[in-house]
């Protein structure tokens, strides 16, 4: 068998050379920026001048700027830049003419109420990959709404489905809605890549780019499994199950005897039998009527009770000892300080630990995907609010005086 090859320690990542104009904020459009930048491509992310990306004022601060921001801002470069003021939009578009990707999340219009839509930026470069995040897309009598992640969450699906029966639906906890809408926009730039790359000519020596339109509510639907043909095929409509997997079993949590929870996912044919034996009932496990989902299915309540009843004699830790032992799949319910003291976790690379500006050290997530030959690495701290204004002006060949002009009407800062 041939070696894996390492990689080389110059090496930036496999988008090294890839230049992004990030515009928008928070989180759908920043996020999908983050990712290419954590894999070597340079990330230019234009902010408001005074306030910057909202993100920066989000949840827990330090010395007054959240810790969340030097995750999704890592690996970036800051330009302050007023984008309603002409001068602004004319810089974007000189940006936007040296640029292979644009990401932007502002409500559909926005870009072209600021002359820097499509049409506009792709004439002056015709192989720019724009990619468009919005609620509810570019098109549709919903474009023009206001969309957050919450709402495309409960319009795509998810909503409806969390939580207790009879209860009020839940949140699931962090903006899966905007990350879920991320991660297709990331997608479909790597797409538009290879497309590019595949049509080059001589009447397009760069290859052709293209608008890629990502809708949060779709991005949350596409991951809805069968919920829909379910309903074309049998008018169900799938509810809220708690902690259940509706039609598979047994699939739960259990409580334990320490209070906490037990993952435990039986519901293989063969597992089911080597998890009956582990709780002591071989009767239920050797139960012709249970040797397949179905009938499993149809006596879930009766099988809950068993697991839940042994569950409750036992800590968490000695349930998972003896399920690990049988070949179950099993876990406990994870906390962040669960994750943080998790030795996998560390074995994986995924507590990864940087040095903020002034010195303070802070763990953050590690990188993925996880690439044997070109990984993705932190190579830059989140930047400071038109940290690189100066920098990138002056790339793009403005002088020192034009700056100061520019600065003195808040053009830029």
């Amino acid at each position: 068998m041939m070696a894996m090859q390492k990689p080389h320690p110059s090496n930036a990542g496999p988008l090294t050379g890839l230049k992004v104009i990030e515009l928008g904020q928070l989180i759908a459009g920043p996020f999908a920026a983050k990712t290419l930048a954590d894999f070597g491509a340079e990330v230019i992310k234009i902010e408001a001048p005074g306030s910057g990306d909202p993100l920066r004022k989000w949840r827990l601060l330090k010395d007054g700027t959240s810790v969340w921001w030097q995750v999704q801002s890592r690996n970036k470069r800051s330009v302050a830049l007023d984008l309603k003021a002409p001068e602004a939009q004319d810089i974007v578009r000189q940006l936007a003419t040296e640029a292979d990707v644009l990401i932007e999340n502002f409500r559909p219009g926005a870009m072209e109420g600021w002359g820097l839509g499509p049409d506009a930026l792709q004439a002056l470069n015709p192989s720019l990959i724009m990619l468009r995040i919005s609620g509810y897309g570019q098109t549709g009598p919903y474009r023009d709404r206001p969309g957050f992640g919450v709402v495309a969450e409960a319009m795509g699906g998810l909503r409806h489905l969390t939580g207790e029966p009879g209860h009020v639906p839940v949140r699931v906890g962090v903006s899966i809605g905007d990350t879920l809408a991320s991660l297709h926009g990331i997608i479909g730039i790597l797409m538009a890549l290879q497309h590019r790359h595949v049509s080059i000519s001589t009447q397009a020596p760069k290859g052709c780019g293209q608008v890629i339109d990502v809708a949060l509510f779709e991005a949350v639907f596409n991951c809805m499994e069968s919920l829909l043909p379910e309903y074309s095929a049998f008018g169900a409509v799938r509810g809220p199950a708690g902690s259940a997997l509706p039609g598979i079993a047994p699939s739960n949590a259990y409580v334990c005897a320490d209070g906490g929870y037990a993952i435990i996912a039986g519901n293989g044919d063969s597992i089911f039998k080597r998890l009956m034996h582990s709780i002591g009932r071989d009767d239920l496990g050797q139960d012709v009527g249970l040797a397949d989902n179905a009938g499993r299915v149809a006596r879930v309540q009766e099988l809950d009770a068993a697991i839940g009843q042994w569950a409750s004699t036992l800590d968490v830790d000695a349930v998972l000892a003896v399920l690990d032992a049988a070949a179950v799949p099993a876990g406990k319910i994870y906390t962040v300080a669960d994750i943080a003291a998790d030795p996998h976790y560390a074995a994986r690379g995924m507590l990864q630990t940087m040095v903020m500006d002034d010195g303070t050290p802070l763990i953050v997530p590690g990188i993925i995907p996880k690439l044997s030959l070109t990984p993705g690495g932190q190579h830059r701290n989140a930047p400071t609010l038109g940290q690189d204004t100066d920098a990138v002006m002056r790339e793009i060949g403005l002088t020192t005086a034009q700056m100061e002009a520019l600065r003195q009407r808040g053009v830029i800062a």
